[in-house]
């Protein structure tokens, strides 16, 4: 497989096509805006600053990384900050606080609002569904559901975020299987004393869960996943910053785990907190996954990836006092082994065969996780460039094949020029590319490329 880097575009003002307005369109989007490209972003909600994490409606729904480390510039570490403190915003937000979701994609959209507004390029944003790429000479024309004569780019970049989960196996389809975990206006109207059957136990079963409980004290919630471990709660009080010296030479899954171990047995042996240890290991976290080989990052996969995400995506200390309180209610059951079996019963109500038990519940939620492997996608824009050709799965079916600078390699093996990929996507190649610090970096190394001469 040849994975060189694709040549700089030819001219410093590109006309650049982004698909998907998430937190890694929008930056991306910002980024380019700031350094003179035009831009036209494709966003099927017709506004941008949104995607799946940032959609929600519930202000009790909060990000789970610290105000401090959530500016949307690497170059600018207080921006989140500053724009809090800002007389428009009315935020009050300090540097260890965790911002509600939905104020995140208002200060995404205000910042690509000021972008658009500073007259440096231009911004149009198109609210339709993107379904096809098709490469015309050097550049590409994108075709939407609305649009036969499609938009034209020199380059085109694919922030299409996180995919939705894959439907719940031996499910019916039916109106108390509910599929989209972030429709809230939807969740938040089942009966005030229903028993809801959450399937996940991490970050969006976690909110889902909030939504359902807080809404209505009479509400049950079962939560059930294969190993019925929930994301580490961060806490209040923890500063320290501890370095983990990562060997020379070849690395292991095992060998990298036991460093782990190893590390927080001894930052324990001297008082300090083992979520330091974790926090340290995130600045090389990208350079370890590029440094295994192809098997041992499988080998970490199946052994150590969920305990690693436990531990590495924390919620914040307020959601996991919820969960406390919940349980100690009676009205918050935590289980492993997952779904066993669905039927009804004679009123068509669904029954679940869990670990314990059967259990009668009033609905089932999704909250599976996302879906990455583009060969069981239903999305036509990626059934369409896997057809042309432009893109391939990676080894591990983590996102998209592509460089580790966010370069698409298509299907023969070589870099698509002027197709790049910013965000989940690139999984497969840096593992950390989902949250916002690793983001960042890369909207921004994206946008100096395509505009540098």
């Amino acid at each position: 497989m040849t994975t060189d880097a694709a040549p700089p575009m030819p001219t410093s003002s590109p006309m650049v096509a982004i698909v998907g307005g998430g937190a890694s369109g929008t930056l991306t989007a910002i980024n380019l805006l700031r350094r003179g490209a035009s831009v036209t972003l494709f966003e099927s909600r017709g506004e941008a600053g949104y995607g799946v994490a940032y959609s929600t409606t519930d202000g009790r729904h909060l990000l789970n990384v610290r105000a401090n480390n959530m500016s949307g510039f690497p170059d600018d570490r207080d921006d989140l900050l500053d724009w809090a403190a800002a007389a428009a915003a009315g935020v009050e937000l300090g540097p260890t606080d965790f911002l509600p979701r939905r104020d995140y994609s208002r200060y995404l959209r205000d910042r690509l609002a000021q972008a658009a507004e500073a007259g440096q390029g231009t911004l149009e944003t198109v609210g339709e569904t993107v379904i096809d790429v098709e490469p015309i000479g050097p550049g590409f024309r994108i075709l939407t559901s609305d649009d036969d004569e499609g938009h034209a780019a020199d380059a085109v970049v694919l922030a299409y975020g996180n995919p939705p989960p894959q439907p719940l196996a031996g499910l019916p389809e039916a109106s108390w299987n509910l599929s989209d975990p972030w429709d809230v206006a939807r969740i938040s109207a089942l009966p005030k004393d229903a028993t809801v059957l959450v399937v996940g136990t991490g970050l969006t079963a976690i909110d889902t869960t909030v939504t359902l409980l807080d809404d209505s004290p009479a509400r049950r919630v079962i939560m059930v996943s294969r190993h019925g471990l929930v994301p580490s709660p961060h806490v209040d009080d923890q500063f320290t910053s501890w370095v983990t010296p990562v060997p020379d030479g070849p690395l292991t899954a095992d060998g990298i785990a036991a460093l782990v171990r190893e590390q927080i047995e001894h930052a324990t042996g001297l008082g300090v907190d083992w979520r330091a240890v974790i926090d340290g290991l995130r600045g090389p976290t990208q350079s370890i996954w590029r440094r295994l080989p192809e098997l041992e990052r499988r080998r970490f996969r199946e052994l150590y990836a969920r305990e690693w995400e436990v531990r590495r995506h924390r919620m914040a200390p307020r959601i996991a006092a919820f969960l406390r309180a919940y349980q100690a209610e009676g009205r918050l059951e935590i289980l492993g082994g997952g779904v066993l079996g669905c039927g009804t019963d004679t009123a068509g109500r669904p029954v679940v065969s869990l670990a314990d038990g059967d259990h009668m519940v009033t609905a089932v939620i999704n909250c599976t996780g996302p879906s990455p492997d583009i060969t069981r996608t239903d999305n036509p824009l990626l059934l369409a460039l896997q057809k042309r050709g432009l893109i391939a799965p990676d080894p591990l079916r983590l996102g998209i094949d592509v460089t580790e600078d966010g370069h698409v390699i298509g299907a023969g093996g070589r870099v698509v020029p002027n197709l790049l990929t910013v965000g989940p996507p690139c999984k497969g190649a840096l593992y950390e590319a989902t949250a916002i610090p690793e983001i960042r970096v890369q909207a921004a190394a994206v946008a100096a490329h395509l505009t540098s001469e």
